[in-house]
């Protein structure tokens, strides 16, 4: 595999992670979160997304600098909110939008 892709695969593998845990988080019942966290499906495909990426990330980390890499990890500060918009109406504000510009403009510049 491209180890670009890859990073791109991990990206979206840990944004999907991250929407699935809040789903976890949205259905939960607080009031005996044991047993209601531990029986939803979306909690286990959530940490099998996490062990993927971690397995890929480390084969990631074999092909490419850190230095390279790790600004992919900040796409996901952009990949996150956009779907917790998409997917559970949180709102995206202009402070968000304003954010969202520096960190492409700090990966922008890291990466070249």
């Amino acid at each position: 595999m491209n180890p670009y892709l890859a990073l791109m695969v991990f990206t979206v593998t840990l944004a999907v992670g991250q929407l699935l845990f809040k789903l976890v988080a949205v259905r939960a019942d607080w009031a005996r979160p044991g047993e209601t966290l531990l029986l939803q499906p979306a909690l286990w495909v959530a940490l099998a997304f996490y062990g993927g990426a971690t397995l890929l990330w480390v084969w990631i980390l074999k092909q490419v600098p850190l230095t390279l890499a790790y600004p992919f990890v900040a796409a996901g500060f952009i990949l996150v909110p956009l779907g917790a918009w998409a997917f559970f109406g949180e709102p995206v504000t202009w402070r968000y939008s304003a954010g969202v510009a520096l960190i492409v403009a700090g990966v922008v510049l890291t990466a070249t």
